[in-house]
């Protein structure tokens, strides 16, 4: 009983999310903001209404409700704008969980992203305040004049 105590510590010490210890599956998946996640689940309601000829079996609430929660947290709404954000972080060096959290957040402020990502500046890329003020201030425009 004791060893698997010790394993489970051992596990939780050895994941941090703040030092971007994640696990290989997560520091290799795709991360997709909110806003991404938008975009296919629309998309696939509207195959979804065309394929069915039932109004009342057109789409499996699963789908409505988690639509209905990416868009009220998504910070992005057009499709052009998605694109423009993920281009944006890309050119930063940023891992899919770093750039995932920043398009989901969108922090105002170096501190503000600092704190939801710390590995921005634990990671050795020379991310200073600087650059990631001058990379928040790319989203605020972006978010700003979003169609």
């Amino acid at each position: 009983m004791s060893q698997t105590i010790g394993a489970n510590a051992f596990r939780e010490e050895e994941e941090n999310a703040a030092e971007l210890k994640i696990g290989d599956e997560f520091l290799k998946a795709k991360c997709l903001m909110n806003c991404e996640v938008a975009i296919l689940l629309e998309h696939r309601c509207e195959q979804l209404r065309h394929v069915s000829e039932d109004a009342m079996n057109q789409v499996p609430q699963v789908f409505e409700k988690s639509l209905q929660y990416v868009k009220r947290f998504s910070r992005f709404s057009n499709q052009e704008a998605v694109k423009q954000v993920r281009e944006v972080l890309s050119r930063y060096g940023l891992t899919e969980f770093e750039l995932s959290v920043l398009g989901n957040f969108c922090p105002e402020n170096a501190a503000e992203a600092i704190a939801a990502v710390p590995t921005l500046k634990t990671k050795g890329r020379g991310l200073d305040e600087e650059t990631i003020q001058k990379l928040l201030d790319e989203l605020a425009m972006i978010k700003k004049f979003q169609l």
